[in-house]
């Protein structure tokens, strides 16, 4: 019995017209709830048009993608986004924090958009915020914040509604080596706290060393990295 909640069998992807350029081929694995991976790979291998198509912005040629027992290929592009809404966090290395709004407010976003009531809204982003260590910086604006706090920042948004999958994207790219290691074990200590489920996609092997499992991405396909 298969009790992955996240499930990929075959997944391949190309792009291009008369020539299309294979970027993906024959990708499979699961992923169950409580685990963390790390997914590596030279650039153009197609780590981030993986993460496209397990999000749900992206669709493949062939092969299946089921999350929760709800397979995203049969999914039209209004079901895919509420069901990335709903079900998905996601962190990259371009913070994306909307400049105009405190930081209380950009993690409440995800709240928002799931129709969360003004109340438990406010209780959860103080909690999420007390979480990666910036309570005290609720009424503050992004431009005032370090790179690193950008970052939790950005994470607490991507966790605050709970979600079933957490994807991120090359997180500490932009960050000290400092930083970076307090993202990645929030990234991991929140994973295994909620019973959800990470993808980190990285260039580093001190990040993936993070993760419970590390899979290399080729030309070649997806394969667990020997450890």
């Amino acid at each position: 019995m298969n009790d992955a909640m996240l499930t990929i069998r075959e997944l391949s992807k190309s792009y291009g017209g008369a020539r299309p350029r294979e970027v993906l081929r024959g990708v499979s694995f699961d992923l169950t709830r409580g685990e963390y991976i790390a997914i590596m790979g030279e650039s153009g291998v197609g780590k981030s048009t993986l993460l496209n198509l397990i999000a749900g912005l992206d669709t493949p040629d062939s092969g299946t993608l089921s999350l929760d027992g709800t397979e995203l290929t049969r999914l039209d592009d209004i079901a895919r986004t509420l069901l990335r809404r709903s079900r998905m966090g996601f962190v990259f290395q371009a913070i994306h924090l909307l400049p105009h709004l405190t930081v209380a407010q950009n993690v409440a976003l995800p709240l928002a958009l799931n129709g969360i009531s003004t109340n438990e809204s406010a209780a959860r982003v103080t909690d999420m915020l007390s979480t990666v260590g910036l309570a005290q910086a609720a009424d503050s604006y992004p431009r005032e914040l370090s790179g690193g706090e950008s970052q939790r920042v950005a994470l607490a948004r991507a966790l605050v509604h709970r979600p079933l999958l957490l994807l991120a994207d090359e997180p500490t790219g932009n960050l000290d080596a400092e930083a970076a290691t307090q993202v990645l074990a929030l990234l991991r200590e929140q994973v295994k706290r909620e019973s959800s489920a990470g993808i980190l996609v990285t260039h580093s092997a001190t990040a993936a060393a993070t993760a419970d499992r590390v899979y290399v991405l080729s030309s070649d396909g997806l394969r667990p990295q020997s450890r």
